[in-house]
């Protein structure tokens, strides 16, 4: 009997395909169809530093006669959205948090914790658009941000990271140090259009496609068994050929926002029994038998993932 089951972050999870942070996540209806559909873990919208440190302005100011604001703020219904989907779910539930800096606000990590977040996913984003800025300085505002939040956690910690390091496997490999149970590969920078007759900035949301599988892809078959930590694939996977590729690379989890903003919530359905159909045509038990089977440490030929390739590649197509 074929087991789709899979471990990640040491949550035990009855199938890899997880739906990550999206607008989807935000609504509790939607959720419990998520996990109906069969996600094996759900990773919550993300609660953002800036509303953290907003929202606490507002409620100084509301204390003190400036603004008739509520005392109830943002980032504390936040928290009760963890409880109440704590207490209607079966599947666990990963929080998202938003930010850079080593503020404050990261005593919200803890908070998240005994709301009943099963885990936190650390959502990076921050765009390194100061020319004085070193990579290394870079590098080490991360992993201290990693380390202070792990200080004050008991559950898991996963950090999502962009693909834009000077060195990405040294970057990884300290940051798995620092405390990080699991790497998520990668997130998605929403980038911003011009409006050429207005001149102004036009912010809106790009979905993914299985295209862009091929970079994450790539990365968590050369970092599979060299962090000691997890690994997660997001940004392109879209269908059971996406989620079989992951784990063969090395993928603990594989994680789905766009496919399912495209198509609906039970899309995950669809993609569970056409890998159910794969594992019984090849005659595979279990997904333990082909994760990290295609990673650069499996293969015949583990310059496949690096230059060489790109030369092997060009040849081919002329």
């Amino acid at each position: 009997m074929r087991d789709l089951s899979v471990t990640y972050l040491g949550l035990p999870l009855k199938t890899p395909v997880v739906a990550s942070s999206s607008p989807l996540t935000q609504n509790p209806d939607m959720v419990k169809r998520i996990e109906k559909a069969g996600a094996g873990a759900v990773v919550l919208h993300s609660l953002f530093e800036e509303q953290i440190l907003a929202n606490e302005g507002a409620l100084r100011n509301s204390l003190s006669g400036i603004s008739p604001e509520s005392y109830r703020t943002k980032p504390e219904d936040y928290l009760e959205y963890i409880r109440r989907l704590k207490s209607e779910l079966s599947i666990p539930v990963i929080a998202s948090l938003n930010g850079v800096s080593t503020g404050g606000w990261i005593v919200w990590a803890k908070k998240i914790e005994e709301a009943g977040a099963d885990a936190l996913e650390l959502n990076t984003y921050f765009i390194a658009s100061n020319p004085e800025q070193t990579p290394a300085q870079m590098e080490d505002m991360y992993v201290e941000l990693v380390r202070m939040i792990r200080s004050i956690l008991s559950i898991p910690l996963s950090v999502k990271l962009s693909p834009y390091f000077t060195a990405f496997s040294h970057t990884a490999g300290k940051i798995a140090g620092a405390g990080a149970a699991g790497l998520t590969l990668f997130n998605r920078f929403y980038q911003p259009d011009i409006d050429i007759e207005s001149r102004q900035i036009i912010h809106r949301v790009s979905l993914s496609t299985s295209e862009e599988l091929l970079l994450p892809l790539r990365w968590i078959a050369l970092l599979y068994g060299k962090t000691g930590c997890d690994l997660a694939i997001t940004g392109g996977v879209h269908n059971a050929d996406d989620v079989i590729k992951s784990i063969m690379a090395g993928a603990s989890a594989t994680m789905m926002a766009s496919a399912l903003i495209r198509k609906g919530v039970d899309h995950i359905s669809t993609v569970l029994d056409a890998l159910s159909q794969w594992m019984d045509g090849h005659g595979i038990a279990s997904l333990s038998e082909i994760r990290g089977a295609v990673s650069q440490g499996a293969v015949d030929d583990p310059a496949a993932f690096e230059r060489l390739q790109y030369q092997k590649t060009l040849g081919a197509f002329r």
